[in-house]
């Protein structure tokens, strides 16, 4: 009888985890909204104090931090001790509370997964760069959930910061040190507003090696030709623009393109019908090639710890598709957890190409030293 009345049990919490799974695969977004999206008015939503970029405290990584995670690698890999290049790295969403539109200071959990992004992901760029990433009060994870007015104020305030932030990063630099500008989904968005905002035109965008907008869609037509950068056109080009946002099959971007259609690219024209710029990680360019798995250099595959994970080659190939999404194939062994509905397989974006995404950024330095 007890057995029976445990084979029962079993069965039951099975079937609870494949309707759970088949709810989450068919109103994901549904359900990400009714959890996500802040429950408060903007108006009555707390705010952080504005961080103090003149000291290296209001920043998540800077050369002057005594524990700086940027500076994590994986095994056989070492952060270089004179950077050649300064980079601008922001940080993408950490703050998943709703109680508030915008990210507060001195949240465990939330400066914990800052750290994890910065070992992750910004630590692709200590083989070659000095990272700088500026703590900033970030829009909510459920501000990018919905399209109340109270979203854009938050993202607006958000970006705000990384403005001024830009401001005292730039004046900490020799007037002659190339830059790098990185980020990854919020943080990606924050950069493209300021490509247009802050450097179309100015003497420092002579200085920008490459943009490494990861993570969020960029329309080739509706949006390249207000930032002031083409598209990477191959591994060794300089001065331009790479982005790509990863899918495993089957993959459905359905929600990211209904909401790219539904909004105004950077030149005042809709991105309605327009192209999605993706670079192949695997190629350092645009096209539509399939790069089998072997030419994949190691993938950051986590373990218990970030300090736990482990560089694995030859695990995930790339393709660009025509929709403008990169496919990797089937969903990878190890990238278990934080897959976002429709195989999206956004939060590893980096991780899934870390030692390529290293060598892009040194062949690319390379390239200017060497003009």
């Amino acid at each position: 009888m007890l057995a029976r009345r445990f084979l029962w049990i079993v069965a039951i919490l099975v079937f609870l985890v494949i309707a759970a799974a088949f709810a989450y695969r068919l109103f994901g977004q549904q359900l990400l909204r009714a959890a996500m999206v802040p429950s408060v008015e903007f108006a009555a939503s707390p705010q952080a104090d504005i961080p103090d970029y003149s000291r290296p405290d209001g920043w998540d990584a800077h050369p002057a931090l005594p524990h700086n995670p940027a500076l994590w690698t994986p095994a056989g890999f070492t952060a270089v001790p004179k950077p050649l290049v300064a980079v601008f790295f922001v940080t993408p969403t950490a703050y998943l509370g709703r109680d508030r539109w915008n990210m507060p200071f001195g949240d465990s959990a939330t400066d914990a997964r800052i750290k994890l992004y910065l070992q992750g992901d910004a630590s692709v760029f200590n083989g070659i760069g000095e990272v700088w990433a500026p703590r900033y009060r970030q829009a909510s994870f459920g501000a990018f959930l919905t399209d109340k007015p109270d979203a854009s104020r938050a993202i607006d305030l958000a970006y705000g910061d990384v403005a001024r932030a830009w401001d005292a990063f730039i004046a900490a630099q020799p007037v002659d040190r190339p830059i790098i500008l990185a980020g990854h989904s919020q943080g990606s968005l924050h950069l493209l507003r300021l490509l247009k905002e802050r450097l179309a035109g100015t003497p420092a965008m002579k200085r920008v090696i490459a943009v490494y907008a990861i993570g969020w869609p960029i329309s080739i037509e509706a949006d390249l030709p207000a930032l002031g950068l083409p598209a990477c056109a191959n591994a060794e080009a300089t001065g331009c623009i790479m982005a790509w946002q990863s899918f495993a099959e089957p993959a459905d971007p359905s929600s990211v393109r209904q909401v790219f259609d539904a909004t105004t690219g950077y030149t005042g024209k809709p991105r309605r019908d327009t192209h999605i710029l993706c670079t192949n990680p695997l190629l350092g360019r645009t096209g539509d090639e399939t790069v089998p798995p072997e030419k994949n250099l190691g993938s950051l595959v986590p373990g218990e710890a970030l300090n736990d994970a482990t560089l694995v080659a030859g695990g995930v190939g790339a393709q660009c598709e025509p929709t403008g999404i990169l496919m990797i194939g089937e969903p990878p062994k190890g990238f278990d957890s934080y897959i976002l509905p429709g195989n999206n397989y956004h939060v590893y974006d980096y991780p899934l190409y870390w030692a390529n995404a290293r060598a892009d950024v040194e062949a690319r330095v390379n390239a200017w030293e060497a003009r």
